[in-house]
This record gives C-alpha cells, structure tokens and sequence, in this order.
C-alpha cells in the first residue's frame, strides 16, 4: 500500500508545473549613448617619448672617500639640500695650511713695509744712497703681492673644501644613484642624476611632408597609454634641422607645468592637429575587441552584438565609425554587461 501511495505521489509531480525562471534584467537598465556625427578635428599621429628639459648629472670637484649619502632613487630633493658628502680632512689641512703661508707673508710684509719706511727717512736725512730706497721699496711691493696669491690661494683651498658637501643646483627627483658609500670620489666622477618634474617635454620624429601642416595648426594632444592620460600641449617648437638620411625633424612638445605622475621615458602618442571633418563618433566604452572583431552591442528593442571598423580620428572619449552604424543608433557603454543580457 505505501508503495502505491508513493507511485502515485511521483506520477502527480510529473504533471505539476516547473517553477517560473527570473526574468531577464531588461536592456533598459544598460547604460546607453547615442552614435553621432559632430565635427571633429583632423589629426596627424605619431610616436614620441617623454624627455625631461631639467636633468643634469652632479660629479666630484675634488677627491676623497664618500662618507654620507643622503637621498636614493626615487626621493624628491629640494634645491639646496646637501645631497652628498665627501670626507674633507684633506680639504681642511690644506685650507690651514694656505692660511699659515698667508700669515707668515703678512709678518713679512709688515716688516717689508717697516723698512721701507726707516729707509725714506734715511734718505731723507742723507745717511742712505737713493739705490738703497728703491730696494725697500722693491722688496715692500714683492710682499704686497706675495700676500695677494697666498690670500687668492687660501680662497682657492676654502672653495675646494666647500665642494666636499655637494648640493642640488634645483629641486627634482633623483634618477640615479652611480655611487655606494665608502666609494672613493675623484673629480669628474658622476655622482647621482636627476630631474625637474615640472618641466617635462615630448619629442616626436616626423616626416618632413608633414612638418607644414602641423605648424599651421600649432595645436596638439598627448597620449600616454601607459598610465591612460591625455595631456593638451603647452607649446610646439620644430626643430630646424632634419635628418638627412631619414629625412625626418624632431618636433618638441611642451608640457604644462602641472602634469604629475610621468618621468623621462615613457611612451607616448602625439597627435597634431592638421585640420577639421565631420565624422560618425561612437563613444570609446562601448567598444569590444576580441581577437581581430571590433564590435559594439547596439541596444534597441533587443540587444544585438554588430561588428563595426573604426576610423584613427576622435578623441580620447570617442572615436570614429567607418561602417556598421548610423546616426542616431544607441549602443551600451557596458559591452561586457550587455553580452551577459543578449
């Protein structure tokens, strides 16, 4: 009997109904934008690097072992702050020793200078040859210009001890570091390397066709895909030489003072502005790239996945459709959420 009941138990659950599926999130939850034509200016691309206008390599002046070291790579310096310093016992002794020679013509200048004197007053009385006055007076300005260069060489040895504390000639930050404490510094041996973050610079080699057009338009924009940033030029300058065998000119971006976060090195894309069109723009978000398709989801009554072949003009939020849209078409800035509900 209770397998009978549990028969008939099983044959009725086959006849209920499967429970209701949750409904699909609709298409107009997606965040959407409008594909539209506006007028856009023309560009010219090429590849550039970020240089830095400031970046000097502070060296030795004078020998001895390193004893202090007091900034790394990476560190910010402030124009002024000592940022090495080299033992100067040398430099010491050497100042106190031009010290006493100077001392030591002084004493002899004054006793020049004395017997100068009792000599005039020896001619004066007749009881010396003029001969004799003018060898005191010769031997009086010999120490005169004896204390001069021991005086010029006492400076001479004080500037050099002041050079065993090297300083920064600006504020910037610490590129590199080519020495290890303890080392021995010897004049002319670079020290550290630095740069001034505030005047940045983007060089761009060009081909000489289009060295024109880009004067014309004096106008440019700065890509850095590494860090995602778009920089508007400060100024370009072309530089009036060209390459001969490449037959290609440099032409130097100048970057607000502002900008942060980038240093010497990177990569970057300049695009110079040649002209103005008008274009079919679709926002950049919405873009899908897999493998070699470039598709955007276009959102209507239903979500459809439609591959597209951009253009090289827009900007850093829209860029330019050749075909697969039209004006007016709405398409999701969320591909990846969007492909989840198609």
């Amino acid at each position: 009997m209770k397998r009978l009941v549990l028969l008939l138990g099983l044959l009725g659950g086959c006849g209920a109904e499967a429970p209701p599926k949750p409904a699909a999130a609709s298409s107009a939850a997606l965040q959407t934008a409008a594909v539209e034509v506006r007028d856009i200016e023309l560009t010219y691309s090429a590849e550039a690097v970020v240089e830095a206008v400031r970046q000097s390599t502070v060296s030795a002046q004078i020998a001895g072992r390193i004893v202090e070291l007091r900034f790394d790579v990476g560190d910010y310096v402030k124009k002024g702050d000592d940022i090495v310093r080299i033992d100067e016992r040398a430099a010491a002794q050497a100042v106190a020793a031009s010290e006493a020679q100077v001392r030591q013509a002084q004493a002899a200048l004054r006793n020049a200078r004395a017997e100068y004197e009792r000599s005039r007053q020896l001619v004066a009385q007749k009881f010396l040859s003029p001969a004799a006055l003018d060898r005191a007076e010769a031997e009086y300005k010999a120490a005169q210009e004896r204390v001069s260069a021991l005086l010029a060489g006492a400076g001479q040895a004080a500037t050099e001890r002041g050079f065993a504390t090297v300083v920064a000639p600006y504020s910037g930050i610490v590129s590199a570091r080519h020495v290890e404490l303890g080392e021995m510094a010897t004049p002319g041996k670079p020290l550290m390397t630095g740069f001034d973050p505030g005047t940045l610079r983007v060089t761009a080699t060009l081909p000489q066709a289009q060295v024109a057009a880009i004067q014309a338009g004096a106008k440019a924009r700065i890509e850095l895909p590494s860090v995602a940033r778009w920089i508007e030029a400060a100024q370009l300058t072309v530089i009036p030489a060209a390459d001969p065998r490449t037959h290609t000119t440099q032409v130097r971006i100048g970057l607000p003072p502002e900008v942060r976060g980038i240093y010497p090195g990177i990569y970057a894309r300049a695009y110079f502005v040649t002209g103005r069109k008008s274009a079919l723009l679709v926002p950049r978000a919405a873009v899908l790239r897999r493998s070699e398709v470039t598709a955007v989801y276009v959102v209507s009554e239903s979500i459809q996945l439609r591959q597209v072949r951009l253009g090289t003009a827009g900007d850093e939020t829209s860029v330019e459709v050749l075909a697969g849209l039209k004006p007016g078409e709405r398409v999701a800035l969320e591909p990846v959420k969007a492909g989840m509900q198609n």
